[in-house]
């Protein structure tokens, strides 16, 4: 009798402790969907995000580094570690600016893009350019917040604005004259493509950098 009492306890024992597991994993499972709610605007036959990203995660819900200082954004990109960080540090430039992302975070397989968009590519942004005609950088470039009354007019609504970019050397430039985004390339060569938007300029400019450099990142729809 008694051993059987004591089989029962156990079993109802392990029961439990295979409950509070279950309900860990769940809640571990649910941790890792990162929620998306981001702004867009219709550009022709483009739908384009309206801000630029500002998740500290990867679409599975894993945290991507924080490099808080020069030298945490030096070691990242000497790793090849997918990091963010706020220009200047300063989470009140995150909230107008979003963050910024070296190269690694837009090609870790983790995904930084949400579901449904993806990073947008050459042909992108090419198109984007197409679409708007004549003087394409001052109808993306938002209708305040640029330097010398460098002010576009927003006329498509894409609201580019002049975040500017961290350097490989852990440095900030530009912020208030230049808007800089990563563009999505497969390509193993140390420089890559972005693309920038300048507080005197009408068009869209091509610049190299590498891909320890901080840029903005804005996504385009499947």
């Amino acid at each position: 009798m008694k051993k059987t009492v004591l089989f029962a306890l156990i079993y109802c024992i392990s029961l439990a402790m295979i409950g509070c597991s279950g309900n860990q994993n769940r809640r571990k499972n649910k941790q890792q969907v990162r929620k998306d709610n981001f702004k867009k605007v219709v550009i022709g036959s483009q739908t384009w995000m309206t801000e630029n990203m500002n998740v500290s995660t990867f679409r599975t819900g894993e945290k991507i580094f924080h490099a808080k200082s020069i030298e945490e954004w030096k070691r990242a990109g000497e790793k090849k570690q997918p990091a963010w960080c706020y220009y200047e540090n300063d989470p009140k430039n995150g909230t107008q600016f979003g963050k910024l992302y070296n190269y690694y975070a837009l090609t870790d397989p983790r995904g930084l893009a949400p579901k449904g968009w993806h990073i947008p590519t050459e042909l992108d942004w090419k198109k984007l350019e197409k679409q708007l005609g004549k003087n394409p950088g001052i109808k993306m470039k938002s209708a305040s917040g640029w330097n010398e009354n460098g002010n576009g007019t927003n006329e498509s609504g894409f609201l580019g604005l002049p975040g500017g970019y961290r350097g490989n050397d852990g440095s900030f430039y530009f912020q208030g004259q230049n808007g800089y985004w990563w563009i999505s390339s497969n390509t193993k060569t140390k420089n890559v493509v972005c693309c920038n938007l300048n507080y005197k300029y009408n068009y869209l400019i091509r610049l190299t950098a590498t891909k320890e450099t901080g840029f903005s990142v804005r996504c385009f729809k499947d």
